[in-house]
């Protein structure tokens, strides 16, 4: 539903925009092209991710899509700031005539655009780093189309044109904090870094200290894709110890405390050597 209304509206804006000659309507609609390229490759993304997979190779089936999908979603958000901040500054120092009664109008028609889509995806953004990726979009955009309203609105008060392309530039500069954001997290997921409000020397300490457990070695935490936390670790026991207990143990302490629910855990005895010897 919301790649249809910005479709459609993106469309609109952009025919405004070069109409009425306001920049800052063109890079409202700079946005909204990468709100339609973004949730376009989600959709993409999250069908096949979904999908069921019948290649062998693909044992974690294409989780992953979702990410590089969100990864290339804060790169085009990059390149429309980047765009967005060279036209303004070529305008400021070469002001431009701008319509601003219909400008007002298609801004106006925007913002109810924008919220109407934020409250679509509000809920998704909370569960899918994709969905989230379209959400602060459309955020952005949100913001964008206000500072339009105020740049129309300024210009049709006092003829101060200067104020379309300030308003252009702020819309640009407004993208890239949160852009960053989203790149980094997504970049975060595609080096199988440790999620960053997981401790490992804290899980590291609590799967320690479990009855019989000697040592807890090659222990990796990583996240395959939005919401879906993984780990691997050996246990070392000591001779004796129920390993089955010691397994169902180390899931729960996982599961329950780190939110960890799929984990391939090895048990070893403390008499077997080698395991802990990594070459790389």
């Amino acid at each position: 539903m919301v790649f249809g209304l910005v479709l459609v509206f993106l469309v609109i804006e952009a025919v405004a925009g070069f109409l009425t000659n306001s920049l800052a309507l063109i890079s409202d609609a700079g946005h909204m092209l990468t709100d339609v390229v973004g949730m376009g490759m989600a959709l993409a993304a999250i069908h096949v991710a979904n999908r069921p997979t019948k290649a062998e190779h693909r044992t974690f089936g294409l989780y992953r899509l979702e990410i590089l999908a969100a990864l290339a979603n804060a790169v085009l958000l990059f390149g429309v700031g980047i765009y967005v901040l060279v036209e303004a500054i070529g305008r400021i120092r070469r002001p431009e005539d701008v319509r601003s009664g219909a400008m007002l109008v298609v801004a106006v028609a925007g913002l109810v655009v924008n919220v109407i889509s934020l409250l679509l995806l509000r809920e998704g953004s909370k569960e899918s780093l994709n969905v989230k990726g379209a959400y602060l979009e459309v955020l952005a955009d949100l913001l964008s189309s206000i500072g339009v309203i105020v740049a129309a609105v300024i210009i049709a008060l006092t003829g101060w044109t200067y104020a379309d392309p300030l308003i252009a530039a702020s819309i640009g500069l407004f993208i890239f904090p949160r852009t960053w954001r989203l790149g980094a997290e997504a970049v975060r997921i595609l080096v199988q870094a440790a999620p960053p409000q997981l401790d490992l020397a804290e899980l590291r300490a609590d799967l320690g200290a479990l009855p019989g457990v000697v040592d807890v070695h090659d222990l990796h935490v990583w996240t395959l894709t939005s919401e879906m936390e993984v780990a691997s670790a050996h246990l070392m026991v000591s001779e004796g110890t129920d390993s089955h207990a010691v397994l169902d143990q180390a899931r729960s302490v996982l599961a329950d405390r780190y939110s960890v629910h799929h984990a391939t855990l090895q048990i070893e005895p403390d008499t077997h050597k080698g395991c802990d010897e990594l070459s790389w």
